[in-house]
């Protein structure tokens, strides 16, 4: 059996402050009593508790950091980092995302990003020249990069607080249980999936950043899930009835290179025989079999071809699309010319089952899991083996899998990319009547202001995106709508009831129309550094979150802090995507 101290030296490897606590054979004691993290037994008690280490957990988490704060940040895989790193999905932003269109944190860690290429890759002197450096040079970024650069720089950027005892990480941790007193939450417990043990976390505010919204689930928390009826939201695409069953598909990524004078074919995947051959049952129709290089164009739902050669890689197609290394950035024969390509594509999207929700139980949503991942390496399987090749040929036996950027070794990211979440019931719920440009040229038609989104007062941020559905469980097929530059409201981050919890993901109030603009790397961040600063704020201030909503010079101060952090609130673009 691995000793304790072994086993904490092995769950906290990057930790300084945690080797030393380690050594001591006491890993959970920290300095200082009442100014770092405390621990008895198996209980850890700090200010922060951030449950959930994605994009917008480690946001939440540096923000209040930052303010001065003591956190306790989760995370269910060994990788923080969420989108960037474990899902391992390349940032998709909007195209004003280097000037005006995203935190100045969130363009630092970009500029961190493009920094550690250049300080630590082979790149060619023109690559290192380039100030936007896109090492992967994907059509989908302007920053398509390595998840292991990305969990470089988070790693980096959060080592100086664990050093000093201000924030421990509890990676390999899933959240199993809460306890509430009245309308706060007092206590989550974690289970550490490495070895069964179980921790109990205390503090004072808690900022659910879980990819799914667990915490509300564990709390008691009011939220809802899936597709509302329209009679709730008011939205002309929504349903007459209630779908809270209607998710949008879930991904399980992987990442390719090409190899032309080897053969890397993997075992047939168990599930091959049923995937090569999947319709999925839409409205409107899909376009046939999901192992295809066609699909329908998200927009017009019309039939779609893209190219696939990776002996082009260049060319624009599946191939370029979400590129996470462009060979020609690099010095010869560092990588091979095709250079690696990361798949999140409509052919990996899953859709006979949901990971949570109404009657799915753990076993249902392990099983979905599992059948995922099946459909990935079918994907893989079906690319090396029967693909048809543009000379007439079929199969790219030459596809190696490369798990070893991610971090696994069967060559699939270590969690799926989830797209929509559970939804906190919160003060205000942003619809597509505030963001999405038809139903806003509608509601402003005899207006003679210019069309724009919903200027909220209370904006805690802002972003920009399509409101972009894939298709979905309920048997939806795209929905993909254009919106108009848009922020975040701070009643969109306050529950009806809770008052020491905080929505720090996909979590907040909107729609599961407007989840499909609100889901994306910097608004998630976005999201999170909001949700973090105010935690840290109602600490220094003594005040709970919904009185910072309802009390004007509160929120007055409140949004002179976030300002002074270099969040955005407001846009200067109006242009619709």
């Amino acid at each position: 059996m691995m000793t304790n101290r072994r086993r904490f030296l092995h769950e906290n490897a990057w930790s300084m402050a945690a080797m030393t606590a380690a050594l001591t054979q006491e890993p959970w004691r920290m300095i200082q009593a009442g100014t770092f993290p405390t621990a008895k037994g198996n209980e850890i008690t700090t200010e922060i508790a951030v449950i959930g280490g994605g994009v917008g957990g480690y946001a939440g988490a540096l923000a209040a950091l930052e303010a001065g704060r003591t956190v306790v940040m989760t995370e269910e895989t060994d990788w923080i980092g969420g989108q960037l790193t474990s899902q391992a999905v390349p940032p998709d932003e909007n195209p004003w995302v280097e000037t005006s269109g995203a935190n100045r944190s969130y363009q630092d860690f970009r500029r961190a990003v493009r920094s550690y290429y250049k300080s630590q890759y082979p790149l060619t002197d023109t690559a290192r020249r380039e100030s936007m450096l896109n090492p992967g040079n994907g059509s989908v970024s302007r920053l398509c990069h390595e998840p292991r650069v990305a969990l470089a720089v988070m790693t980096d950027t959060l080592a100086r607080y664990v050093s000093r005892g201000q924030l421990i990480v509890l990676t390999n941790h899933k959240a199993t249980g809460a306890t509430t007193q009245g309308d706060k939450i007092e206590t989550v417990r974690l289970r550490d999936r490495l070895t069964g043990e179980e921790r109990i976390v205390r503090a004072a505010i808690f900022l659910d950043a879980t990819e799914m919204g667990d915490l509300a689930e564990l709390a008691g928390a009011e939220h809802v899930t899936g597709f509302e009826a329209r009679s709730e939201t008011g939205e002309p695409l929504a349903p007459e009835q209630a779908q809270p069953a209607n998710h949008q598909a879930f991904t399980v990524c992987f990442a390719l290179e090409h190899r032309p004078s080897e053969d890397h074919t993997i075992e047939k995947p168990a599930e091959y025989d049923f995937w090569k051959d999947y319709k999925p049952n839409l409205k409107p129709a899909w376009t046939g079999k999901l192992l295809s290089l066609t699909y329908s164009h998200p927009i017009t739902l019309e039939p779609r071809t893209l190219s696939f050669d990776p002996t082009r890689p260049d060319e624009a197609g599946w191939w370029k699309y979400r590129r996470i290394i462009d060979a020609a950035k690099f010095e010869p024969g560092t990588y091979p010319t095709s250079g690696v390509c990361l798949v999140n594509w409509p052919q990996n999207d899953y859709l006979p089952g949901n990971l949570y929700g109404p009657g799915v139980t753990p076993a249902d949503a392990e099983n979905h899991l599992k059948r995922a991942r099946q459909l990935s390496l079918s994907l893989v399987y079906w690319l090396q083996t029967a693909v048809v090749r543009p000379d007439g040929g079929t199969g790219w036996p030459g596809l190696k899998l490369r798990g070893d950027l991610l971090g696994t070794q069967d060559g699939l990211a270590k969690y799926p990319y989830i797209r929509e979440s559970r939804r906190l019931r919160t003060r205000f719920t942003v619809t597509t009547a505030h963001v999405a440009t038809e139903d806003r040229k509608k509601k402003l038609s005899d207006s003679s202001v210019p069309i724009t989104a919903e200027p909220f007062a209370d904006s805690v941020g802002i972003g920009a995106y399509r409101i972009d559905l894939h298709p979905s469980t309920g048997g939806d097929n795209y929905i993909d709508i254009s919106s108009l530059p848009f922020r975040i409201p701070l009643g969109s981050l306050v529950p009806v009831r809770f008052r020491n919890l905080l929505p720090a993901c996909k979590n907040l109030g909107v729609t599961h129309l407007t989840n499909g603009c609100y889901r994306l790397h910097p608004v998630e961040w976005g999201i999170g550094e909001a949700a973090g600063t105010l935690a840290a704020f109602n600490l220094d201030r003594k005040s709970e979150p919904h009185q910072v909503h309802e009390k004007e010079k509160l929120r007055a101060d409140f949004f002179r802090v976030l300002e002074s952090r270099g969040v955005r609130r407001a846009w200067e673009e109006t242009r619709p995507l």
